[in-house]
């Protein structure tokens, strides 16, 4: 009988359960309970492998006493997650990212049998495997956040010949159309987007008569929801319907964000010659029909060398008043088809870049980051822009110091900051505290994100592979 065979295939049937128990926890236990579990499932595995290897090993006792002293662990201490961070499950966590140095170090180390290295070259070489998080957050940025200048050229252009084609088409089918000149907008504009240049806004400026109508803010209607706005249309008793262009997307006195979508998406995505199109800027250009927004896939021509992704350009109808810009978005507001979005994007952006430009701080270059570290790891997808920022807000009333030595500080601290409001599913928007920007978020992937981000407390690195 092979006994080495039988207990390879026991230690694989014991992998494989508690790979199965780690893998759903989250599900039953939520991130804390799954965290412990994790402690416990690991420090008894290590206990079966070390009484299975006997014969291998002369110090058996010693390491079941090391094994069931990890267990004690989990019985000993119910507040390790918070403290423990530092405790046998992150050791665990971190070992991935130390192997990876170790492994790179190696590389190095390893040259062409023709040509060896000379010692002062593989100690520069060794030096760069040891690296503080402050170089690390700085080399993650260079190769993995920041984009290239001609990539970032290539979508604007794109993205403004787009608006120039689709501007055209609408002045000379719908002439009497009050609009103002579309431009474009969004974190491709501002410098924000991180990764890849994949996506661009083109916004749309719809000019309503100030005598016809009112914007008014959501606390005063019956949707008391301040990000929803609605837009009355008033003396009608002076100038009654059909005044305005924009009467005829009415629905109960007030201008319907719904239906002004529809129309633009009958007006533009519908009818459009997007072949035609496609011709004149050598590449495909289609819409993509069926969805609550406009938007449009924009892809090289077939044939082409060309191995970029696809760029999508979104056509966002917004009204402006003042410093209020209002945007038709029936996917945030549904299922209000009056209700109109204040979007908080041009404020959130204007405070980081002021703050900034007063202490040369690192705010935008901390919320890139997290942006890019959020984009790159499933666990983190569904955070998006709106609560970095909001986090980053927040966090500069208490901190002053934003220098660019302090990034290090400030991304472990926004970790930190994350794990609290993720225990509490709230983070309050910075100029609208009555919005909980995670409320859309599932308890499950709360606990997702949560776990992850515990691990990162005692291992920031682990967010940077």
């Amino acid at each position: 009988m092979n006994f080495q065979s039988s207990r390879r295939r026991g230690e694989d049937g014991v992998a494989m359960v508690i790979n199965f128990l780690l893998s759903n926890a989250r599900l039953v236990l939520g991130v804390g309970g799954a965290a412990l579990l994790g402690i416990a499932t690991l420090a008894v595995k290590r206990l079966i492998e070390r009484a299975g290897r006997a014969a291998e090993d002369e110090k058996v006792e010693q390491k079941m006493v090391e094994s069931w002293e990890e267990l004690s662990l989990v019985s000993a201490s119910p507040t390790l997650i918070r403290k423990g961070i530092q405790g046998v499950v992150m050791k665990h966590v971190s070992k991935e990212t130390k192997q990876q140095k170790d492994d790179l170090c190696q590389n190095l180390e390893v040259s062409s049998p023709d040509v060896l290295p000379k010692p002062e070259a593989k100690s520069k070489r060794l030096q760069l495997c040891v690296l503080t998080l402050q170089e690390r957050l700085q080399q993650y940025y260079s190769s993995r956040v920041v984009l290239a200048p001609n990539e970032v050229k290539r979508a604007q252009s794109l993205a403004l010949d787009i608006c120039t084609e689709i501007q055209g088409f609408l002045h000379s089918r719908h002439p009497d159309m009050p609009l103002g000149e579309m431009n474009l907008g969004g974190s491709l504009l501002d410098d924000l987007q991180v990764v890849s240049a994949d996506h661009a806004c083109l916004l749309v400026p719809l000019q309503l008569e100030p005598t016809l109508w009112r914007l008014i803010p959501g606390e005063e209607t019956l949707l008391t929801h301040p990000l929803h706005w609605m837009v009355r249309r008033v003396n009608l008793e002076y100038f009654p319907r059909g005044r305005s262009y924009w009467d005829r997307y009415l629905v109960g006195g007030y201008l319907s964000a719904e239906a002004v979508v529809n129309m633009f998406s009958k007006a533009v995505m519908e009818t459009v010659n997007w072949p035609s199109i496609s011709g004149h800027l050598d590449c495909l250009v289609r819409p993509i029909l069926g969805g609550p927004d406009l938007r449009l896939e924009i892809r090289p021509e077939s044939g082409t060398e060309s191995i970029d992704q696809p760029l999508f350009i979104s056509m966002l109808p917004v009204l402006r008043e003042s410093d209020v810009v209002l945007t038709a978005q029936p996917e945030l507001t549904s299922p209000w088809v009056n209700a109109w979005h204040l979007s908080l994007y041009p404020w959130e952006t204007q405070r980081l870049t002021q703050l900034d430009a007063t202490d040369d701080g690192c705010r935008r270059l901390t919320l890139k980051v997290l942006k890019a570290v959020c984009k790159l790891s499933p666990p983190l997808r569904h955070l998006k822009t709106a609560p970095l920022a909001n986090l980053i807000l927040h966090l500069s009333d208490s901190e002053n110091d934003w220098s660019k030595n302090s990034l290090d500080v400030r991304f472990q601290q926004c970790i930190n900051e994350l794990i609290g409001h993720l225990e509490q599913q709230a983070l309050h928007s910075y100029f609208k505290p009555a919005v909980n920007l995670l409320s859309d978020l599932s308890e499950d992937q709360v606990d997702q994100m949560g776990f992850m981000l515990y691990c990162a407390v005692s291992d920031p690195e682990i967010l940077l592979i």
